[in-house]
C-alpha cells in the first residue's frame, strides 16, 4: 500500500481527536509512516470537526485533497454529507445514522451521497451502544470496531485494540473492550 487517505468527521464532543489519535497510533504500530491533521473552527463541544489522518510506506503531507480520501468515517450522517467534499465514486464512506440538526432527513442525506459514492455503510451505532452501556459516550470506539469488521481499515485488530487501551482511561476501558468487541462482531 502506497498511502491510504482517511477523513474522521463528527461535531466536538463525540470523540473524533480520541479516534484520530487511536488510528494514528495503531498505525505507527504497524509500521506505517503516519501524518494527521486538524481541519477545525469553533470544535467545541458541537462545532465541525475534520481529522485527517494518511499513512502508508512514506508520507510527506498530512492533507488529503479534494476527491482523495480512501475511506470517511463520520460520526453524524450530516457531516458525512459535508465530507464528500473529500470523496469519489471509490470512497468507502462509514457514518452513524445520528442527526443532530433539527429538520433533516436521514434519507435524503444518504441519497445525496449515494451520488457520489455506491460504497456506504450506514450503522445506528448510537442506539447500540446506548442499549449495551447506557449512554452514547464510546459510538468512536463502536464505529471503529465496525470499520475493522468490515476491512475498511488497512489495520490489525490487536494494534488498535493497543492504541485503545494506551488512550483510554483505565476505569472506561471495560466498558469500551465490549462495546469494540460487539462492533468486530458485526460482518
Amino acid at each position: 500500500m502506497k498511502s491510504f487517505n482517511l477523513i474522521i468527521t463528527g461535531y466536538g464532543g463525540q470523540g473524533i481527536l480520541t479516534l484520530t489519535e487511536i488510528i494514528s497510533n495503531a498505525a505507527l504500530k504497524q509500521g506505517y509512516d503516519v501524518k494527521e491533521a486538524e481541519l477545525h473552527g469553533l470544535a467545541q463541544r458541537g462545532g465541525s470537526l475534520d481529522c485527517h489522518i494518511r499513512l502508508g510506506k512514506k508520507i510527506h503531507s498530512p492533507l488529503i485533497t479534494r476527491g482523495k480520501a480512501d475511506l470517511i468515517i463520520a460520526l453524524e450522517a450530516t457531516e458525512a454529507l459535508r465530507a464528500c467534499y473529500w470523496a469519489n465514486k471509490k470512497t468507502v464512506i462509514l457514518t452513524n445514522s445520528k442527526i443532530f440538526r433539527i429538520n433533516t432527513n436521514l434519507k435524503r442525506i444518504l441519497n445525496k451521497i449515494k451520488g457520489i459514492t455506491k460504497n456506504l455503510h450506514v450503522v445506528n451505532a448510537d442506539e447500540i451502544v446506548k442499549k449495551m452501556t447506557g449512554d452514547i459516550t464510546a459510538v468512536n470506539i463502536f464505529m471503529l470496531g465496525y470499520a475493522l469488521s468490515k476491512g475498511l481499515l488497512p489495520l490489525k485488530k490487536e494494534f488498535v485494540w493497543k492504541a485503545v487501551e494506551e488512550k483510554i482511561r483505565k476505569r472506561f476501558l471495560e466498558e469500551n473492550k465490549k462495546v469494540f468487541e460487539e462492533a468486530v462482531k458485526k460482518k
